[in-house]
């Protein structure tokens, strides 16, 4: 089933039954009865209890089987040993769907994941969507459709707006719509999937993404089970211009820990997230706070206000709150432009003791003269060197003076420049932000809020712009042979095949081979010991570089035979790799991991021996193209360095893209064979001169080398 199919019923149903109905409004199967009739739910209610003739002072039944029609929506509030039964009630009834609250199912082992398959089987022999098992259920804000017991509602509905909340947890769902609400931003849908027995949090992305009450998708996850589904979802909500804005929780280190290649380490599950939401336009934040205040200014400046890139204009009234703006906005890589020469002049000409480049400190003086103040703040927003403007009005709102200045300032700035994105810094009043919002202004209260949430709305301008490319089908290949997974010569010559350059080498078994093979290849050359029980060679030894002549290489030979046989006494050895000893202007580690939900992976970062401590790497889902792949470089902290920074020589960044999208084409085509790659490290040259992979590791399925 596509995502997101079967869930009208559940968020707009016209008539709802409650199994496990109580009397006591303070109980889990009377709160809904409760919070429906409280506030307002215009559809039929239907109680059932079979020990009471009313509930709430609506009429009682005994079972579902008795009410007098097939309900949209069931809600299921027994214990679990109960719960099968109820759920096959409702499909033998004709429900359409279900909402089970109750607990006690897969989350506690063996037996509850039996009784929890129970659950899905009657709904899917039924044609009916369930919605948990344990969960806290769903809300449709407008239609005051409500299935959960959360106290979120105790007192009050949240404001109706365009953000949808869907999350697997119903706590951190629920204090999403809490906060939300306390600050005054509208909420269309809710819905929290708990175990995900049916309906997962791809489902509500993707009925969200459909859903014309919802514009922006709050999303927490904390896994994901089905990775085609979540993608699915995903490319919906960015196709139908709908941002989905992810807070990940819960990151792993599974599959990391025993990994023997620097792959594993550095693509770990929750950088996979990262990719996985950039490569489907979703933006990830990393708090509540940053979920509401994105959400809520998405919701605002959508779909022709979001800044078109990063430059702002700050305007205060106080220089040190421009300042701290200005450190906030720079931290999170927003630029502070000057502002054109004609509206510097018009700032002076206005408060000639005014700092008028940016931020712009009018003083004072631009909140005691209700007229100076519209004429600065006109010249600043109609100023396009910015591409936002930040006012910052910390207290001003409480005081009603400052409250009636600046309201009616903003109300003609709005009318003014309507498609001009300013994002206020304000703590309330609740009422004033209210107005604001109604006027189109985002609000948010902490300095480093403001500039971390327009931060993020020029990468949902930029998703909205420039949508990634889909990634090529890639079709499985023919299998390895054994050779590739010994040691670091068989994987290169694998990898060579696939498009990842290597050097010219010779794999030897005697001093007097390693001597012939040296003065063929051209002094001078490096020695390697070739073991599949010694992936990392250097710490056993395994290593010579810079050999200059015959006489060094047999010494060499002789001598890192005894160190290996000192250190690894063990150790398979297969001979000794004579290559020829390469110079370049920088080194990367490639590499390519399987992960277990989203499959393979492609990892690049700088290389070396510092790979793995100096954690500066880019993943994303393989395969990738070269565009995709010269983006990944792009993106390194080191990017710098390699692009030829401070006079350095410019590294070959084509030639690097190139090997990146061979080897993640390779590992696509053998993602049944291999379970990591390591590449470390691709040499880089000077630009126009290549890129050769100096060493390799390839690691099969089950298997494991000896960890370094």
């Amino acid at each position: 089933m596509r995502p997101g199919e079967g869930l009208d019923a559940l968020m707009s149903p016209r008539s709802i039954v409650i199994i496990g109905a109580s009397q006591e409004a303070t109980k889990i199967g009377g709160r809904p009865v409760d919070l429906l009739r409280r506030h307002g739910y215009a559809g039929r209610i239907y109680p059932v209890n079979p020990k009471a003739a009313m509930v709430q002072g609506l009429k009682a039944y005994a079972s579902v089987a008795e009410v007098p029609e097939a309900p949209d929506l069931a809600i299921i509030a027994v214990d679990a040993e109960r719960a099968g039964e109820a759920v096959e009630q409702c499909a033998a009834r004709g429900v359409r769907s279900v909402v089970v609250f109750s607990s006690g199912f897969a989350e506690l082992g063996q037996q509850g994941r039996a009784m929890q398959e129970r659950l899905r089987v009657a709904a899917r022999n039924g044609g009916m969507r369930l919605l948990g098992p344990n969960c806290l259920g769903a809300v449709s804000i407008a239609e005051k459709s409500i299935a959960t017991f959360s106290i979120v509602l105790e007192h009050s509905m949240p404001v109706a707006g365009s953000l949808g909340i869907v999350s697997q947890s119903g706590n951190l769902g629920s204090y999403t719509m809490r906060l939300a609400s306390e600050r005054g931003v509208g909420v269309s849908r809710f819905i929290t999937t708990g175990n995900e027995c049916d309906i997962d949090i791809a489902d509500g992305i993707a009925w969200m993404a459909r859903d014309p009450a919802t514009k922006v998708i709050l999303c927490c996850l904390e896994a994901c089970r089905d990775a085609g589904r979540l993608i699915s979802a995903l490319e919906e909500a960015r196709d139908a211009g709908k941002p989905v804005i992810a807070m990940k929780i819960g990151t792993s280190a599974a599959g990391q820990a025993a990994a023997a290649s620097h792959t594993g380490a550095m693509a770990g599950a929750d950088a996979v997230f990262d990719a996985l939401f950039g490569r489907c336009g979703a933006v990830r934040v990393r708090s509540v706070d940053e979920l509401i205040d994105l959400g809520h200014a998405a919701s605002i400046l959508l779909p022709d206000r979001l800044p078109k890139g990063p430059g702002v204009a700050i305007l205060t009234a106080s220089g040190g709150f421009g300042v701290l703006l200005a450190d906030a906005a720079q931290a999170v890589g927003l630029t502070l432009p000057e502002l054109g020469q004609e509206t510097q002049r018009q700032i002076l000409e206005l408060v000639p003791f005014a700092s008028a480049r940016n931020p712009v400190d009018a003083t004072a003086q631009m909140s005691s003269r209700p007229d100076l103040l519209e004429r600065i703040m006109s010249a600043v927003v109609a100023d396009e060197s910015a591409d936002a403007v930040i006012l910052p009005l910390p207290f001003s709102l409480h005081l009603p003076r400052l409250r009636s200045i600046y309201m009616d300032t903003l109300r003609n700035i709005r009318a003014q420049f309507p498609h001009r994105p300013v994002i206020l810094c304000v703590d309330g009043p609740e009422d004033a932000l209210t107005e604001l919002h109604a006027l189109g202004f985002p609000t948010v209260e902490s300095f480093d809020g403001c500039c971390a949430t327009i931060a993020a709305l020029v990468r949902l301008q930029a998703v909205s712009k420039h949508p990634q490319e889909a990634p090529a089908a890639v079709e499985r290949a023919r299998p390895l042979v054994t050779d590739a997974f010994r040691h670091e010569l068989g994987a290169k010559r694998a990898l060579a095949e696939a498009g990842v350059p290597v050097l010219a080498e010779r794999l030897v078994q005697d001093v007097d081979a390693a001597a012939r093979a040296a003065t063929e290849i051209g002094y001078p050359v490096v020695l390697k010991i070739a073991s599949p029980d010694l992936p990392h060679k250097t710490e056993a030894g395994g290593v010579v570089l810079g050999l200059g002549s015959e006489a060094e290489v047999r010494r060499a030979f002789a001598q890192m035979r005894d160190r290996v046989a000192t250190r690894a006494p063990h150790a398979t050895i297969d001979g000794v790799i004579v290559a020829p000893m390469a110079k370049g202007v920088a080194e990367l580690i490639l590499g390519s991991r399987i992960d277990p939900v989203f499959g393979p992976v492609v990892m690049v970062g700088l290389g070396g021996i510092f790979a793995e401590i100096l954690q500066d790497s880019a993943v994303e889902m393989a395969p990738v193209s070269e565009t995709q792949a010269m983006a990944m470089l792009k993106s390194l902290k080191a990017f710098a360095v390699l692009d030829g920074a401070r006079g350095r020589p410019r590294a070959d960044l084509a030639a690097a893209a190139s090997a990146v999208a061979a080897l993640s084409r390779f590992a696509a085509a053998h993602v049944d064979e291999i379970a990591e790659i390591d590449v470390n490290p691709l040499l880089l040259r000077a630009e126009g001169e290549g890129a050769v992979a100096l060493d390799a590791l390839l690691i099969p399925h089950g298997e494991r080398p000896v960890p370094h």
